[in-house]
């Protein structure tokens, strides 16, 4: 089982090879479905799709979109794009998400990738955002985004949602954005091996604060 000091002690910069680019998601804001299908190529095909009755939400459609020309993770899969829709049919909020070493991250610890590293930064950077670095930060109680066994010491996922506003470049407008970062350390826990473990990042920019 994997406790949390053997979890924060990866920090090592072993470095991976990138093997996949974030999408820019900000050029997808304001196109239709098909438009930004063909935008984003990488073999994009659709996945699922699928209503939205939530009152407020001006979201009334979302589409899963796979990037099958990517290479694919041998724990998450192939890295996917999410396109939330007006009642137009534009896109008004766009989502991402991989696993963190597809992207050329090694097995840092998770506090590590965040505040050292700066992974969520970068992502959204490369998504087409200018989010200063060392602008997201985790919280000082680690309880807050760690999850544990019935035996209160066997960590079972570190996880944290992070949000906030890009500044207009280009004439543009101020971007909402919002990121998850996720280590699943289920599998970890069964092998006893550390590599095991699930990092999943999410990104997402909407249309307008």
């Amino acid at each position: 089982a994997i406790d949390v000091k053997q979890a924060s002690e990866v920090s090592e910069s072993s470095t991976t090879a990138k093997r996949t680019t974030v999408p820019d998601l900000v050029s997808l804001l304001g196109l239709a479905q098909d438009e930004a299908i063909e935008k984003m190529a990488h073999g994009a095909q659709v996945s699922s799709s699928s209503e939205v009755n939530e009152e407020g939400n001006p979201i009334k459609h979302e589409v899963r979109v796979a990037l099958t020309a990517e290479p694919a993770d041998s724990r998450t899969g192939t890295p996917t794009v999410y396109l939330g829709l007006d009642q137009d049919g534009r896109v008004i909020q766009a989502g991402y998400s991989t696993s963190t070493s597809s992207l050329g991250y090694g097995s840092f610890s998770f506090s590590d990738a965040v505040e050292n590293v700066g992974v969520v930064e970068e992502t959204l950077n490369e998504a087409g955002l200018q989010v200063p670095e060392k602008s997201v930060t985790l919280p000082e109680d680690k309880m807050e985004y760690s999850s544990y066994a019935s035996d209160g010491t066997t960590l079972t996922r570190e996880y944290f949602s992070f949000e906030g506003v890009a500044p207009a470049t280009g004439g543009g407008a101020e971007r909402a954005w919002s990121a998850v970062l996720s280590y699943d350390y289920t599998l970890a826990n069964t092998t006893g091996n550390l590599a095991d473990t699930m990092r999943t990042i999410y990104v997402y920019v909407g249309e307008h604060v």
